[in-house]
């Protein structure tokens, strides 16, 4: 079944309509945007602490322990309501620009994490009560920040393009 199909399918579905004719889409969109600030606020805290701007005295590793839970419970709600917006018109997201963009630099925050997990935070115990972070804690805090920026906006022009 060709993709376009399978949108035109999953649009039909009861699902998808009750969530786009009726309040709850801009209940799920509501959410959505509560949980994208639990995850964006909670990252851009452990950033800006490897950026070396906030919160220098604390160790990243109680930060990170602090706040990256609450970001997961924010990208796991964002998730399952951005799914719920998205089948209520999953052919006009899928060939949005702003939308495509979004997910690409999603991804690439994913990849970041990824990277960062594997590679700076490996010799962490010897930086991690440091008021500066090494340079490529520098970078992938700036990189972070970025993405996610890129993201918000992203999400938020998504209803403004065809």
């Amino acid at each position: 079944m060709p993709l376009d199909e399978f949108w035109d399918w999953l649009q039909n579905t009861d699902l998808a309509f009750a969530i786009g004719a009726t309040w709850w889409f801009p209940l799920l969109e509501s959410i959505h945007v509560i949980a994208l600030a639990l995850v964006v606020g909670s990252i851009v805290m452990v950033d800006l602490r490897l950026i070396g701007v906030t919160a220098r005295s604390y160790a990243l590793t109680r930060i990170s322990r602090e706040l990256v839970p609450w970001a997961w419970v924010g990208f796991v709600v964002a998730t399952i309501t951005g799914t719920g917006m998205f089948i209520s018109r999953p052919g006009a997201y899928a060939a949005n620009p702003a939308f495509q963009t979004k997910l690409v630099l999603l991804a690439l925050a994913g990849l970041n994490v990824v990277a960062f997990h594997t590679r700076v935070m490996r010799g962490v115990e010897q930086w991690d009560t440091d008021a500066l972070t090494p340079a490529s804690a520098k970078l992938a805090g700036l990189i972070s920040l970025i993405l996610w920026i890129g993201v918000v906006l992203a999400g938020r022009w998504t209803g403004h393009l065809n």
